[in-house]
């Protein structure tokens, strides 16, 4: 042990010490000491959490999925500008699962925008060719398309003939032959990309089409429109009695509202055409409208999942919080943002992790706390966008229940004294940089878990700002906890000014003396801000 002590610290004089003599005499400078501490080395982040380290041999519904919703917007829901390098930024940030939402357009080309609003569009195809560019920039693991689909079945072909031309050998289009009756892993579907879309049929029944001419081949499904779907969201949640489906799409449902259409609070059945070339490509991920847990039990197959609104969910995490938890552990979810965040606003993902969701689609080109928990969140394993549930969420026998203390917990007791910040962000209302600087403490978790604590104000000083100060949390569930530390500008008049934030999960701190990189509100380094402090933590 002793050895191995000795060659890591020749090993770090070596590495930072800038003086030849005192590197000679394996002693380390004032100098040195301070490269060090500064280094990556010495980051709360631990390193080994960035690389991919955990089992990615688990089925799909076993891991919690980077996600981002109406992917291809890069400001607002209504008039906003559509661009290709919404699907670029989120593939690069290690985003998995990508929205889609697919009209019809001009000379038999199917559009990618907001349909019902004036967002403007970008052609199918061209979405298709910078995803198979950036698939895999960052993670080798699977990439999700999920498709919201209103084109007729002639340009459904089209967007057929796109994903096989232009993704080749990528496009996942049959089943895996280890894989016929259950989900397929990350590491078995490595470099795949899948549609996620409405199917008809078996897959068996696609198996057996494999390789055949599927030109004209439509079939048809019974819809059922109803009343805005996030009206009857803030109504009531759905009836374990009910039996019929709301299977309106869920975007047009949610545009309709922004945009005041007029909506049909009667059932109306519609006839609702598949092209089956397209149905053909729906694997693993084919959607499925979600009616009631009792139905999901009985009913639904392996490779269904599910769309939520944040509002149903929401409320039936709290009524129903152990039955959504059994559900997830099952299929996989998708819960995505109601209708009236017209301006690309994002919920709290943290709550929806909280009961095993494993696609929670946000806004990505809203920068602020709902993406900084995300980013943290996504850190771990590699920012692979890939992160395995833990054991609780994937036991299809569990009892776990986010809103109740478990009995068999095992909880952390963390101890982060703050120490010092290393030249702080200035305010925007001072060229001094004489900030009156404060660190916010936040853990994100189960409710029993989230607490929020504060330093003194150290008065106009955010160059060198010395606090000290001691926090204790006790943390029971600490798999599913992150911390944020945030620094602002105390502003009595106009409210705090934010200078930067760090987000990571509970597990992947280092203990000891750390210095925590800060952020800008839109995820930029801001480097070399940072804050100087001691973490420990016993579990």
């Amino acid at each position: 042990m002793f050895d191995m002590s000795r060659s890591i610290v020749s090993e770090i004089i070596e590495k930072y010490e800038p003086i030849t003599e005192v590197k000679q005499a394996h002693q380390m400078s004032f100098e040195g000491f301070t490269r060090y501490l500064c280094s990556s080395d010495c980051l709360v982040f631990n390193n080994e959490f960035g690389k991919v380290y955990q089992d990615m041999h688990r089925p799909l519904k076993d891991y919690f999925i980077s996600s981002s919703h109406n992917t291809y917007l890069v400001s607002d829901q209504l008039v906003g500008r559509s661009d290709v390098w919404g699907y670029i930024s989120a593939l690069v940030k290690g985003c998995r699962c990508l929205e889609i939402d697919c009209w019809d357009g001009s000379q038999n080309e199917p559009v990618v925008y907001h349909g019902y609003t004036l967002t403007s569009k970008l052609l199918f195809k061209t979405v298709i060719q910078a995803i198979h560019k950036y698939a895999f920039i960052t993670s080798d693991y699977p990439v999700v398309l999920s498709l919201e689909n209103h084109c007729s079945p002639s340009q459904q072909e089209v967007m057929a003939e796109n994903l096989q031309s232009i993704l080749g050998d990528t496009l996942l289009s049959d089943v895996l032959d280890d894989y016929a009756h259950e989900l397929p892993s990350p590491e078995a579907l490595k470099f795949k990309i899948l549609v996620r879309n409405k199917k008809i049929g078996t897959l068996t029944e696609t198996h057996a089409r494999r390789g055949s001419d599927k030109h004209g081949q439509v079939e048809e499904y019974d819809e059922y429109e109803e009343m805005d779907q996030e009206e009857e969201e803030d109504k009531d949640i759905p009836s374990e009695s009910s039996d019929a489906p709301k299977v309106t799409s869920e975007k047009e449902t949610r545009s309709r509202s922004i945009v005041k259409l007029p909506l049909f609070k009667k059932k109306k059945v519609m006839k609702v055409k598949v092209a089956m070339a397209l149905s053909d490509l729906v694997i693993y991920t084919k959607a499925e409208k979600f009616r009631d847990f009792y139905h999901s039990r009985h009913y639904q197959q392996f490779n269904e999942s599910n769309s939520i609104g944040e509002s149903t969910a929401r409320k039936l995490s709290k009524l129903k919080a152990s039955e959504f938890v059994l559900h997830t552990s099952n299929f996989i979810t998708r819960i995505y943002p109601k209708a009236t965040r017209a301006d690309s606003s994002n919920f709290n993902p943290q709550q929806f992790w909280n009961i095993g969701c494993q696609m929670v689609a946000l806004n990505f080109q809203t920068p602020g706390l709902p993406m900084d928990i995300q980013n943290g969140k996504f850190l771990d394993n590699g920012n692979s966008g890939y992160i395995l549930k833990p054991q609780f969420l994937r036991d299809t026998e569990t009892d776990f229940n986010p809103n109740k203390t478990p009995e068999d917990s095992n909880p952390v007791t963390l101890m982060i004294r703050v120490i010092s910040g290393i030249q702080l962000p200035p305010s925007s209302f001072s060229s001094s940089n004489k900030a009156n600087t404060v660190v916010i403490i936040e853990i994100f978790g189960v409710p029993n878990d989230q607490i929020k604590q504060q330093t003194r104000v150290i008065k106009r000083n955010a160059f060198s700002p010395r606090w000290n100060e001691t926090f204790t949390f006790i943390i029971q569930v600490p798999e599913l906890a992150l911390i944020r530390f945030a620094v602002e500008n105390q502003n009595l008049i106009t409210g705090n000014e934010f200078l930067g934030q760090y987000t990571l999960p509970i597990l992947c701190m280092s203990k000891g003396y750390r210095h925590v990189p800060l952020f800008s509100r839109t995820g930029e380094s801001l480097e070399p801000s940072s804050l100087f402090i001691y973490v420990w933590y016993v579990r």
